[in-house]
């Protein structure tokens, strides 16, 4: 069993007064576009989000194989890595994929080789240049959860805190170029960076 987590409860403070998680991409909201990337890679779904947001995002997931479960956040607006934490603590399989639901271009192959990267580990997190893809990495459910939950205990939001608690591969440059291109990490913050993913998408 594999599950995937979507990390949306964001408040997308860039793209402006509304909710980017189900704002409209090329005719798909970007939530939708991000939840059948795991079509096929998956075996159970959950979104992370916060109350307020539910209702709209379970709308833009009618139909999506598998059914999306949710996760709430019970404390809204503790950043991404309290997201996760919610999300890994509402899985059922042992390991789960993560992935931010500002990613519409995330490679389905890709997250195949993290979940083969992470066997016998508490984690795999692409590091493609100096900097870590946490929020599009494979995670050990359990030993993930504690770790957030630690990392929140001694006031640490930083979404790579969890890491210091757990033995994680970092799937460096070469591993990423072999599996995927930059553009799975791309994430859209701007209506420019939707619009311009939007041409992108419409010329495929």
């Amino acid at each position: 069993m594999r599950a995937g987590v979507i990390v949306a409860g964001g408040r997308s403070t860039r793209f402006g007064d509304r909710d980017k998680a189900v704002a409209d991409l090329a005719g798909t909201p970007l939530v939708r576009r991000v939840a059948d990337r795991f079509g096929g890679v998956v075996d159970e779904l959950v979104v992370n989000c916060r109350p307020d947001q539910r209702a709209a995002i379970e709308a833009a997931l009618a139909g999506v194989d598998p059914a999306p479960r949710f996760a709430e956040d019970p404390e809204p607006d503790r950043g991404p890595m309290a997201g996760l934490m919610a999300g890994l603590r509402a899985v059922d399989s042992e390991y789960a994929a993560a992935v931010a639901c500002d990613m519409p271009f995330v490679t389905p192959g890709f997250l195949d080789y993290l979940f083969e990267r992470a066997a016998g580990h508490d984690a795999a997190v692409p590091k493609p240049d100096e900097w870590f893809e946490p929020m599009q990495a494979v995670y050990r459910a359990g030993p993930t959860a504690a770790a957030c939950a630690a990392a929140l205990e001694r006031g640490d939001r930083r979404v790579i805190a969890p890491l210091e608690d757990l033995d994680y591969v970092v799937v460096g440059p070469g591993e990423v170029a072999e599996h995927a291109t930059a553009e799975t990490f791309e994430n859209l913050n701007t209506r420019a960076e939707f619009e311009a993913a939007a041409e992108r998408l419409r010329g495929e």
